[in-house]
């Protein structure tokens, strides 16, 4: 009996711990704010063309996530993972071959394919290892492993631009190489892995997604995934050019604003998981939201380093549970549509090409305050959000 517990608790290990290295791949997303911002400075673009970036990445999960809902009923949720990790791996070897505008446009462009088709099959691909209450805590830490990534991201891009990698004329984009490597070990500890799967489910159409938001409050929850993403990708970009405008700093010393970012909201990944079980998700909701509100204020009024790092800090702790409570709000209110649910709550992600865009446009006219205001817009929605939750 003991041996046979051993065993199963070995397995267990074996199985889900290249299920989490896949969670750390899909963190590679969130480099483009870094990535964006050294592309930008290279090549001299205007904020409104460098923020094309982060909105092309975005702009695919428009496009694929009810399509992959399709394929994995067709091909299975392990096949559907290993083909987003290997797009995401190609993305990634790209930049090895230079950063002119063209490529590093058919990077993230790759790269936001990759990750849109792993967000819709990821998830659904633990709950072939747990269920239960456990499903919930594990699928927490998955965000948390996810978290890490985006927050190394613009560590190891400053140390690629100022330390080795300069002698090998890749600079910044040493990011890209070192997570693609991690991408392949990723694919190769996966394929390895034996994961037995339920038949799948039938397969939801685009019409019977778009239908859903006919619906009021799934209408209001899907904008609600839009402004957490918004606020998400518009952060990890926008800060760093803040610190730069306000400061002088170099982009090497100013990109440590977006690993502020990501540390409070690794944090808050972390943390959420136990506060949710202590505290209802409508009040937790609320002081995450205005947490969000106080550190749009702060950046908005203050010009001095510690001030700024603090704001930043409180959007990346308010904003790093908002996806969980809205996407959970909507799958409760509609629990015999859970499939067509989870695939327009992905498409929502598209919020990250339509903020950064607007972000552009308006810091190109009025400097990045014209930026924070476009995410402070995504925050006030948030605020009326929070009166729209409903009792778990």
């Amino acid at each position: 009996m003991a041996q046979s517990l051993v065993y199963n608790r070995k397995s267990f290990l074996l199985q889900i711990i290249p299920v989490m290295l896949c969670f750390f791949v899909m963190g590679f997303v969130d480099l483009v704010g870094t990535a964006s911002n050294y592309v930008q400075k290279d090549l001299g673009l205007s904020d409104s063309q460098a923020n094309l970036f982060p909105s092309l990445v975005f702009f695919w999960f428009l496009i694929f996530s009810v399509p992959t809902g399709m394929l994995m009923n067709r091909i299975g949720r392990k096949k559907t993972v290993l083909i987003s990790l290997i797009v995401t791996a190609a993305s990634l070897f790209i930049p090895a071959f230079g950063d002119s505008y063209g490529v590093m446009l058919v990077s993230f462009s790759l790269l936001g394919i990759g990750n849109a088709i792993m967000q819709t099959s990821l998830n659904p691909l633990v709950t072939n290892l747990i269920s239960g209450d456990k499903l919930a805590s594990t699928l927490t830490f998955g965000q948390f492993v996810k978290a890490i990534a985006s927050f190394l991201a613009p560590v190891i891009a400053a140390w690629g631009a100022t330390t080795l990698f300069p002698t090998f004329g890749l600079g910044w984009r040493a990011l890209f190489i070192i997570y693609a490597i991690i991408s392949f070990l990723s694919i190769s500890l996966l394929a390895a892995t034996p994961i037995d799967e339920e038949k799948p489910d039938k397969a939801s159409g685009m019409g019977e997604c778009l239908k859903l938001l006919g619906r009021p409050f799934i209408f209001l929850c899907f904008l609600g995934i839009m402004c957490h993403v918004g606020i998400d990708v518009g952060t990890n970009t926008t800060a760093p050019k803040i610190i730069m405008e306000r400061l002088g700093l170099p982009l090497e010393e100013a990109g440590f604003a977006t690993g502020v970012y990501f540390i409070f909201r690794t944090i808050g990944c972390f943390l959420g998981a136990f506060i949710l079980r202590m505290m209802s998700p409508k009040l937790f909701f609320a002081i995450s939201v205005i947490m969000m509100l106080a550190g749009m204020g702060i950046l908005y009024a203050c010009d001095t380093l510690t001030p700024l790092y603090a704001g930043i800090g409180l959007i990346g702790f308010g904003n790093s549970n908002i996806f969980s409570v809205v996407f959970s709000q909507a799958l409760l209110y509609t629990p015999n549509e859970r499939n067509e649910v989870s695939g327009l709550m992905i498409m929502g992600l598209f919020g990250g090409t339509v903020f950064p865009l607007a972000m552009g446009y308006a810091a190109d006219a009025m400097g990045q305050v014209g930026a924070v205001s476009v995410m402070t817009i995504g925050v006030v929605y948030l605020l009326y959000y929070t009166l729209k939750i409903r009792k778990i």
